[in-house]
Parts: structure tokens; C-alpha cells; sequence
């Protein structure tokens, strides 16, 4: 019987595959392979963990973005309504203020009026004493003109001060 090469191919083969299985190699190789799969699904269970805390932080950020709008919004219609509030103040302050300063001129120009009646008739009255005067001294006798003159002229004066006061 001749051996072919075959044959040795095949013994070869047997013994490769034996010490393949004396040495442990699918089991090292199979424990290889199964930690690796085993870190891979860590490292999956890792990204899923970062990814679901992820998620809750952007939800966090979210909520409160939309809770500072929220407040934006209220400041701002605060800050409107209390700037709608000043200009209704200080409309109201300067209407009071311009009423105030009206009836003020009002008031002066009443004095006024008042102290130039008063000025006129005391300046119509001290003309008609004068022109009285005038015509006494030329038409009487000069010491009973001064009598009289003098009475009639306190009489007169006393009298003009009753009537302006």
C-alpha cells in the first residue's frame, strides 16, 4: 500500500486539529471572543446610559428655556405696564401743574386788574382835588378857601379811603 500524500495531508490535518483541542485554543479563542462581545455590550449599555442622560439633559434645557421666556415675557409686560402707569402719572402731574399755573396768572392778573382800578381812582381823585383846588383858590376868598379847602380835602380823602378798601 503506498501512502500518498494525501493521506499525510489528512494526519496532518488530525494532529493540527488535536493540538488545536490539547492546547485549548477554541475555548481561549471562544472566551476571547465572548469578552469582547460582553465589552461590546457594555460599551453599548454605556452609550445607551450617556444617550437616555442626554435626552434628560436637553430636556432639562428645554424646560428651562421655555420657563425663562416665560418669565421674559411676564418682565416685559410688567416693565410695560409700570411704564404705562409713569406715563399716566406725569401726564395727570403735568396737567395738574399746568391747571396750578393757570390759575396762578389767573389770580395775578385779577390783582392787577384790581390794583389798577385802585390806582386809577386814586389818581382820577387826587386830578379832582387838584382841579378843585384850582378853582376855589381863583373863585373864593383866600383864607376861607383854605378852610374849606383843607376840610373838604380831608373829607374827600377820608371818604376815597372808606369806598377803596
Amino acid at each position: 500500500m503506498s501512502i500518498d500524500a494525501t493521506f499525510w495531508v489528512a494526519v496532518s490535518f488530525f494532529i493540527f486539529v488535536g493540538v488545536l483541542f490539547y492546547f485549548k485554543v477554541p475555548q481561549k479563542i471562544s472566551d476571547s471572543l465572548d469578552q469582547n462581545i460582553k465589552k461590546i455590550k457594555k460599551d453599548l449599555d454605556d452609550a445607551e446610559k450617556l444617550k437616555d442622560d442626554a435626552k434628560n439633559i436637553l430636556s432639562e434645557y428645554e424646560t428651562k428655556i421655555s420657563k425663562s421666556k416665560q418669565e421674559i415675557n411676564i418682565l416685559m409686560k410688567k416693565a410695560q405696564e409700570e411704564s404705562e402707569k409713569n406715563m399716566i402719572k406725569i401726564n395727570n402731574e403735568f396737567h395738574n401743574i399746568f391747571e396750578n399755573r393757570k390759575k396762578l396768572a389767573e389770580e395775578k392778573i385779577k390783582q392787577m386788574k384790581t390794583q389798577t382800578i385802585k390806582d386809577l381812582k386814586n389818581s382820577s381823585v387826587d386830578i379832582a382835588i387838584l382841579s378843585l383846588e384850582k378853582i376855589i383858590k381863583n373863585s373864593i376868598d383866600k383864607k376861607k378857601l383854605d378852610k374849606i379847602y383843607i376840610s373838604s380835602i380831608d373829607e374827600a380823602k377820608k371818604i376815597l379811603k372808606n369806598k377803596s378798601i
